[in-house]
């Protein structure tokens, strides 16, 4: 089901647009404040010239919009949870041919399970697009949610995982065996997954997605169903953070391979199938490549400020203040900055640390969590949870250092917004980061607590250190990270991604 959504601001796309862009978001634009939506904000309001319909998806409908759009932009939602697509029973549902579709559906999905437990990609992706295919047709809900597709699940899955054990080849993945339950789960979670593939994609000149996983799937969507060319851009590596909140999770082992297969298929798919593909970093690079994303075709395009918006602070605040700015997600691993802050305090009795972002509902839980971890250390008068602050620049020169301590990352705004305000990053070394900071501040391994209250302390005893790494940062961002340069890029990509469909064996060129 897509559900449109409509602004005073948001009038409907022209007949004729210079270039039309199918914008194809998950959880982000326009629907969460924050990392991508920034970014995706930034994007549609450089490029006023270009038109962008927005498919964006939910995991259940919303009402309105976080963002306010600009008048170049439309919205519709693909929500994966919710009332099914097509309404009750779906558009061939109610016709004399119902029976006869339920079994094309059941017949791909077949495909689709077998691709998944063998781990196979071309046996996935011919099943993808013939669920693409009938997608269009009707609603392929009643076929998944059934009896038949249950039944499917559990008896091919269970075959598939007994040859696996019988060949015992030490050097394939392990299938563990299914649970009725766990068959169950991961018949009723495809259900759901599938439900991108029956919207009906926009009309555009170019498809972008603007991350791997279901935007990259209603990206593919378009490129079969309009044979919309798409480019691909990667802020964090989208299978990597998969595997990383499946390890937090409390999953059965069975559901748990599943939907990890179903994400590591999907991102090879779009890798292998999109005409450009644009990492926020070069870390980023080799896992595309090892998923399949041609070399060729691959270009890095940095994340870019505004650095009028993030002038150099002109203070420091008074005493010893770390600053963090972001969601509250485990991904930002709040719990090791506290510890960490909990040992600097030992040395800087005076210090404090602020903590600016708001927390996106599902991680009450995790601020929760990360409040109580703060309190068993005695850190309440010390630490402080500001929430979101209506200037961020505020959050930049609250601190006299600003700290970053993700699991995971892309080329966060976060790094390089404190940077082009002159404030040194101590920062994890994950994703993008170390190509981000350079030698303008402190990299630290990721979860090393201790790592980061030596750095944290070595920067908050020595004034003219910050002030030196203050002074490079801001250069390097005027040097590299600036808007202007990003908008560019895409600006190019575009023509590109167009081009390289009609003559496939030309690279990207140069973009950056």
């Amino acid at each position: 089901m897509t559900l449109p959504l409509t602004s005073n601001s948001s009038p409907a796309l022209p007949a004729r647009a210079a270039t039309r862009i199918a914008l194809y978001t998950e959880g982000t634009y326009p629907q969460a404040h924050g990392g991508v939506s920034v970014w995706v904000d930034q994007l549609v309001r450089g490029l006023s010239d270009h038109q962008f319909a927005v498919q964006a998806i939910a995991g259940l409908p919303f009402t309105r919009m976080a963002l306010e759009v600009p008048g170049n932009v439309q919205v519709e939602q693909v929500p994966l949870w919710g009332p099914p697509p097509g309404g009750a029973g779906g558009r061939l549902w109610q016709q004399a041919h119902r029976r006869a579709f339920a079994g094309e559906v059941l017949t791909a999905y077949e495909t689709l399970l077998t691709g998944l437990c063998r781990l196979d990609v071309p046996t996935f992706s011919v099943a993808l697009r013939r669920l693409s295919d009938l997608g269009q047709r009707g609603s392929l809900t009643p076929a998944l949610d059934s009896a038949r597709a249950a039944q499917l699940t559990l008896n091919l899955w269970d075959r598939e995982a007994q040859t696996l054990a019988a060949q015992r080849d030490r050097l394939s993945p392990r299938l563990p065996r299914p649970t009725v339950a766990e068959a169950l789960d991961v018949q009723i979670w495809l259900e759901h997954a599938l439900r991108p593939l029956t919207a009906v994609p926009p009309e555009a000149d170019v498809g972008h997605a603007v991350s791997n996983g279901f935007a990259a799937m209603l990206a593919l969507h378009g490129l079969w169903q309009r044979g919309t060319p798409f480019v691909l851009t990667e802020h964090g590596i989208y299978l990597r953070e998969r595997y990383i909140e499946f390890r937090r999770g409390r999953h059965a082992p069975g559901y748990k391979t599943m939907l990890l297969r179903f994400y590591r298929l999907l991102c090879s798919v779009a890798y292998q199938n999109a005409a450009l593909v644009l990492p926020g970093s070069h870390y980023n690079r080799r896992w595309e490549e090892r998923l399949g994303a041609d070399p060729d075709r691959i270009q890095c395009v940095y994340n870019g400020i505004d650095p009028n918006i993030f002038p150099p602070a002109e203070s420091e605040p008074e005493g010893p203040v770390v600053s963090w700015v972001g969601r509250v997600d485990p991904l930002k691993d709040l719990e090791t900055l506290i510890r960490a802050f909990d040992l600097v305090r030992r040395r800087r009795p005076d210090a404090r640390l602020r903590l600016f972002g708001g927390t996106p509902v599902g991680n009450e839980g995790y601020e929760q969590h990360c409040r109580q971890v703060a309190a068993g250390l005695n850190l309440d008068e010390h630490v402080k949870f500001e929430g979101r602050v209506d200037d961020i620049t505020d959050a930049y020169r609250a601190g006299q250092v600003v700290a970053l301590t993700s699991v995971s990352e892309g080329f966060p705004y976060t790094v390089i917004e404190a940077m082009a305000m002159g404030r040194p990053p101590v920062a994890t070394r994950v994703g993008g980061v170390p190509e981000a900071v350079g030698d303008a501040g402190l990299i630290v391994r990721p979860r090393d607590a201790l790592g980061v209250a030596n750095a944290l302390t070595k920067l908050l005893d020595d004034p003219a250190l910050r002030q030196q790494l203050g002074q490079a940062a801001r250069a390097r961002v005027m040097d590299l990270f600036t808007l202007d340069g990003c908008l560019d890029a895409y600006r190019r990509a575009y023509p590109v991604a167009r081009a390289a469909r009609l003559s496939p064996s030309q690279g990207p060129g140069e973009l950056w």
